[in-house]
C-alpha cells in the first residue's frame, strides 16, 4: 500500500474500533460486563475503573456480579453505579453487588436499534470526512512534483478503503441491531 494512504487508512480504523467499543457498552437484554467500561471509583481519592477495584462476574445471563477486593468499596462502587448512565439499582449483601438486568421492552429495543443506526451513521461521517482530508492532501501534492495520474491512482484507492470501512460498519451495525432485536 502506498505509504501516503496509510494515514487515512489508520484514521479510518480508529473511528472503526470506536464504534465497536461504543457498541459493547450498550446491553441488549443480556447482562454484559462491558456496561461497566466507562465507569470510575473513587478509591482513596483516585477515578480507578471499576474493573481494577473487584472481581466482574456474569453467573446468569441478565446478572452483572461485582465483588470488591476491600469491603469498603461496597458503597463507592455503588455510588459510581447510581451516578452512570447505566439505569440500573444495584443492589448488594454486604459483600457482593449485584446488578439485574430487567427484559428489555419492545420500545426499549426499538429505540436501542435507533441508536444504534445514528452511532453507525456517524462513523460513517467520520470515515467519509477522512476520504475528504486525505483527497485534499492529494490535490495539494499535485501541486508539486506528482502526476495527475497518480493523484486520480491515491483517490481511487482511498476510495476503495473508505467503501470497505462503510461495508464493515453496515455489518457491524447490522450485528448490534440483530442482537438487540433478539428476545
Amino acid at each position: 500500500m502506498d505509504t501516503r494512504l496509510q494515514p487515512y487508512q489508520e484514521k479510518m480504523e480508529k473511528a472503526f474500533e470506536h464504534l465497536s467499543n461504543d457498541y459493547k457498552t450498550i446491553r441488549a437484554g443480556r447482562a454484559n460486563p462491558h456496561v461497566l467500561d466507562k465507569l470510575k471509583v473513587d478509591y482513596y481519592g483516585t477515578a480507578t475503573p471499576i474493573q481494577q477495584v473487584g472481581n466482574i462476574t456474569v453467573p446468569e445471563a441478565r446478572i452483572i456480579q461485582i465483588a470488591p477486593w476491600e469491603k469498603g468499596l461496597i458503597k463507592e462502587i455503588e455510588k459510581a453505579i447510581m451516578a452512570s448512565d447505566i439505569g440500573i439499582t444495584p443492589s448488594n449483601d454486604g459483600h457482593i453487588i449485584r446488578l439485574v438486568f430487567p427484559e428489555l421492552t419492545e420500545d426499549r429495543r426499538k429505540e436501542l436499534v435507533k441508536e444504534v443506526k445514528k452511532k453507525g451513521e456517524d462513523a460513517k461521517v467520520a470515515i467519509r470526512n477522512i476520504r475528504r482530508d486525505g483527497n485534499d492532501a492529494f490535490k495539494k501534492l499535485a501541486k508539486s512534483e506528482v502526476s495527475e495520474d497518480e493523484i486520480k491512482q491515491l483517490e481511487e484507492n482511498l476510495q476503495k478503503v473508505t467503501d470497505k470501512f462503510v461495508k464493515e460498519i453496515d455489518q457491524l451495525v447490522e450485528e448490534k441491531s440483530k442482537e438487540i432485536l433478539t428476545v
